[in-house]
This record gives C-alpha cells, structure tokens and sequence, in this order.
C-alpha cells in the first residue's frame, strides 16, 4: 500500500473510531456510574430501618437525595425533608450504621439491564467502524472495483460492417485490429503499435461506434469509462482510480480501453500552485505516467475521444501516448448513402425511398442525425398506420429537424400571416437572384418551432470550403426578410421577425473579418476569432466593429436593390405562400418567373 493509499485509510479508520467513542461514551460512562437503586422508599420507611437496624450504610447527599444500603446489600433511595440530614446521621451513627456524606448527585433509576448498555455500545462501536469501512471504499481508495471502469457485455460487439461513412478512419485503425489478432507481426520486426488513438470530431460523428468497432473486429474486450469518472473533490481518488483502471485492464490484456469525453480529464495543466485544479492536474499526471512511464501497457490499447482536442494537454497528445489522431468529420455525400443503407437496412422501406436523394438533401448532417432522421421516419409511418415507410414519411422527419415541429394551434391573424409571407418571400426572391446562393428547397409561413415562418436552402453538393460570393450571398438572403418589410410595410412596421436573421448575419460577418481575414481594412491579419475579443485593444475593437458593420450594411443594400427591381415577384411569391402555406423551391420560381 502506497503513502497516500495508507494515510486516507488511517483517516477513514481513525474518525470512524472518534464518531463511535463520541455516540458510547455516555453509555460507557453509565456503567461506571454508582449502582442504581432497586427501589424509592419514604423517609418514615428509612427511619424505621434505621430504628430496627436494619440499615448497614447510610449515604447522604449535599442534596436533598439520600441512599441506604441493607445488610443484604440491597440499595434504597429516598428523598430527605429540609434541614433534617444532620438529625438522621446523628441518630445513624448512635445506632452503629455507618453514615458517609458525598457531594450532590441524583442516583439513577434501574431502566435497563448493564449487559444491555454494554451492548448497545458495542453495537455503536461496530456500525460506525464499517462506516469508515465504506466511506474508505467509497472514496475510490483500492479503485478497483469503483474506478467506474465497465466491461461491455457479450452480444453487444460491434464490427466494421455496422459503421460506416468513414473508411479511411476505419483503414487506419485497421493497423490495431491486426496487432491485436497478431502481435508477432509486428514485434518480429521491431514496431510498435501504437499505445494510444485519440479520435477527434463533432459530436454524432460516431468515434464511440468507432471504438467499439476496433474490440468487435479484435474480438478483445472493451473496457470504457468517461472523462468525467475521474475527476472527483477528494484529494488522491482521481489518481487512484486511473491505476485501478489500468491495473483492471491490464489482467485481461490484450483489451481496449476507452475514454469518453477525456477533455474533462485531459485539459491543459495549470501553471502550478495551489488551487481548484490541482486535484484535475494530479490525476492527468498519473494518466501520463500510466499511458507512457515505467510500466509497460502489456496490450493495453487506450482509445480515447473528445470534441475538443484543441485544449488538451500537449503531454497527453505527444508521440508515445497518443501516438495516432484520427479525425471524424461529418461525413460527405457517399458516406451519408451509406450510413443510410444501415439504418434503413433495418426499417421496412417502400420502393419509393430514394437513399441517394436522401443523402443529397442531408448536407452536414452527422450519423447520429442520419440516425435519428431514420428513426423519426419510422415513428411518423407508424402514426399514420402506413405498410412501409415512403419518401414523404422521409421528407416531413428532415423537415422537424431543420425546421422543428409545427405549431397548428398557434393563433395569427391574416395582418400577421400576411406580414410573415412578405418577410419570407424576400428571402425567397433574394436567394433566387443571388448566384451565388444555395438553391431554395422549401418556404413556408407554417409556425415550427421558435419561427413563425422559415425559407430552407439545401447545398446541391458538399461544399468544403466556402468562398467569398457565397458568404456575401448569405448576408445578402439574410437581409431579404427585414428588406422586404422596410420596402413593403415601411420603416415604422417592421417586425422582430428578424432577430435570428440578424444573430446568423453578425455571426458570419464577424466570422469573415476576424477569422478568415475578409475584412477591407483589418487585412489579413487573424484576430483570434470572436472568443479572443477581450484580447483586442480599443483601436483594433473599433476597426473590427466598423468592419463588420461594412458586411452588414452591404448586404442589406443589395438585398433592398434586389427586392426593390423584382417588386412583382415578391408580392406573387406573398400571395402564393398566403393561399398555399407551403411551397417548394421548384413552385417559387415557377411563380418568380411568371410574374417578371
């Protein structure tokens, strides 16, 4: 047992003995107490037994309180009138009893049995000791078993053929599925695997399908945990529970051991010192001695996940620990149809599904949400009691997670409505003259979420980068709603109707001047993005906001330029969205170009 193992147990033992000590002393104390009287008698009874002789030692008290003690050594209280103690031991001693006088105490009364209050003090002093026992446990020393280390259970292995959307991270992790099937492979000539994987992306990008993927292809077992198990307020538990993990995993070598979210375990240190985070710290440097110190891994494959690999520690991510990161990003148009096929391998399909459509219109979209659009597919089947789930079932799942979930009930009145389908048609007719701008898929004035109206834009291919035309485009369609209430309502009957247009149009333009270096003035110059803006000095805040302003004031411009030439198509696209409620990006140009 190490230092500190051994001095929390002594502490653990030691108040668990104070707490019991604490709650038995007064039964201890009882026991040592005078004996307690067999019975009260009067005080003429204590006087005719003194007369008869009776009475062998007569005690009194500075008190009122007196005892006698028979020759048979029975013992009698009694309680004596004022002022009369002097008279009884006078008239005692003349008699031959003995007459002792003692300080003041009131005798107790015979409740309970000695043998009882023995043991309910030792029952005292067993209860708190196994307290000590569990608190000692509890706080993770000998973490063993409360490292909160879990072992997959058999049946719920999975391999390669059940992920998908990500060969190339799945060829490269293929080099530890083949070390762990056949390590001489690779020892015969001097390699090493490496001793640790760090998969990095969004969240929904599957790097936990991942891992469980390598064990399920190994046929090892997986042992996992989070980040977050380890880190606790007790001084030493973190540390002693990385070695119990590791001690766990080692017995049942070769295994993976996984560690979810490890940015709750493996953020950058502190400079040093006391303070809130030098427990977090201890604990990272036992991972780092773990992972890469004195003792061998012995097949031990540590895998490990998180969203954010930028503020890990750079001890952890160096060659040696985790030797291999491997980055998931969302997957693109190809890697969508496929994660498709399994999830829609696994629903009832009619023939009209479409899964390359599908995968087409999803852009971005990680496999948790390709996962959930299946899965929400097939909950509206089954409320409409269809045989199969069909194309539309498809459609309306995208359409309550882009847009939300309608809201029928929601009372407008037609000034509303007709306010809503003027402030949706110019988004409409700006992305529709905008180049540049990704094509319309729907507009609707139907309230779904927190929008009373929405005009959704489906990239027609996965865009990797994004150039300047098209981020001026989307300020520009941004603009549109807010431009064609001002061209049609007049400034004093806007709306707030824009204040998520406006959160996304402020968020890209500052984007594009401190980030991607768009700015006409700031130059090329990266100003840290938008969470360094407290780094900035005064002058550099003013010219970054007089930047984006400039953004801001283009796009409107152009939107106000548009709308204002293509008046007759914003007022037919209104009517259309105000007798319809829903139209698609084909019906709104078909509309746009009749009414030129």
């Amino acid at each position: 047992m190490n230092t500190r193992k051994g001095l929390i147990t002594s502490l653990a033992i030691l108040l668990a003995l104070v707490l019991a000590a604490a709650v038995s002393w007064p039964l201890v104390d009882a026991l040592r107490a005078p004996a307690a009287a067999d019975k009260d008698i009067s005080y003429s009874e204590l006087r005719r037994r003194v007369d008869d002789g009776s009475v062998r030692r007569l005690t009194l008290y500075s008190g009122n309180d007196g005892a006698a003690q028979d020759a048979g050594g029975s013992l009698y209280h009694t309680l004596l009138p004022d002022a009369v103690g002097a008279d009884l031991a006078r008239e005692a001693s003349a008699r031959g009893v003995e007459v002792v006088f003692a300080p003041e105490e009131i005798l107790p009364r015979r409740s309970s049995l000695p043998f009882t209050v023995a043991l309910a003090a030792i029952g005292n002093i067993v209860v708190f000791s196994g307290l000590g026992v569990v608190l000692y446990r509890f706080a993770g020393v000998g973490a063993g078993s409360l490292s909160g280390l879990r072992k997959s259970t058999p049946g719920t292995a999975v391999s390669f053929a059940e992920v998908a959307g990500c060969e190339a991270e799945k060829a490269e992790l293929m080099e530890i599925v083949d070390f762990l099937k056949d390590p001489e492979r690779y020892t015969r000539l001097g390699g090493r695997v490496p001793s640790g994987v760090l998969l990095s992306g969004p969240p929904g990008t599957g790097k936990t399908l991942l891992a469980r993927a390598v064990a399920g292809e190994a046929g090892v077992p997986f042992f996992h945990m989070a980040g977050s198990d380890f880190v606790e307020m007790f001084v030493g538990v973190g540390a002693a529970r990385v070695r119990g993990a590791f001690a766990k995993a080692r017995k049942k070598a070769p295994c993976i051991l996984f560690i979810d979210e490890i940015d709750a375990l493996g953020r950058a240190r502190s400079s040093g010192g006391p303070g809130g985070h030098e427990e977090r710290d201890q604990t990272l440097n036992q991972l780092l001695v773990e992972m890469d110190g004195f003792k061998p891994n012995g097949g031990v494959i540590v895998i490990a996940a998180t969203n954010r690999p930028d503020i890990l520690d750079k001890a952890l991510t160096r060659p040696g620990r985790f030797s291999r990161h491997v980055v998931l990003p969302p997957p693109d148009l190809s890697g969508r149809r496929r994660i498709l096929e399994v999830h829609g391998g696994r629903l009832r399909l009619d023939p009209d599904v479409d899964l390359t459509v599908l995968a087409r219109g999803t852009p971005g979209f990680t496999g948790a949400e390709l996962a959930n659009l299946a899965n929400e597919a097939a909950i509206i089947a089954a409320r409409l009691r269809r045989p199969a789930v069909t194309m539309s079932d498809f459609d309306a799942a995208r359409d309550r997670l882009l847009l939300g979930n309608e809201r029928p009930a929601l009372a407008m009145t037609e000034e509303d409505r007709r306010h809503t389908a003027i402030h949706e048609a110019g988004h409409a007719v700006v992305a529709l003259h905008c180049p540049a701008s990704d094509p319309i898929h729907k507009a609707t004035i139907l309230p779904r979420g927190h929008a009373l109206g929405m005009v959704v834009r489906l990239p027609e291919r996965d865009q990797p980068s994004l150039r300047r035309s098209r981020l001026e485009a989307d300020l520009a369609v941004a603009m549109g709603g807010r431009a064609a209430e001002l061209l049609v309502f007049g400034p004093a009957e806007v709306s707030t109707g824009a204040s998520g247009d406006l959160r996304m149009a402020n968020d890209l333009a500052r984007r594009m001047v401190t980030e991607w270096g768009m700015g006409a003035d700031s130059g090329l110059l990266w100003h840290g993005g938008a969470e360094q803006g407290a780094s900035w000095s005064e002058a550099t805040s003013r010219l970054l906001d007089r930047e984006i302003q400039t953004l801001l004031d283009a796009g409107m411009n152009r939107a106000c330029a548009i709308l204002a030439e293509h008046r007759r198509q914003l007022e037919a696209v209104a009517a259309g969205l105000l007798e319809n409620e829903v139209l698609s990006g084909t019906e709104i140009a078909k509309i746009a170009s009749e009414a030129v």
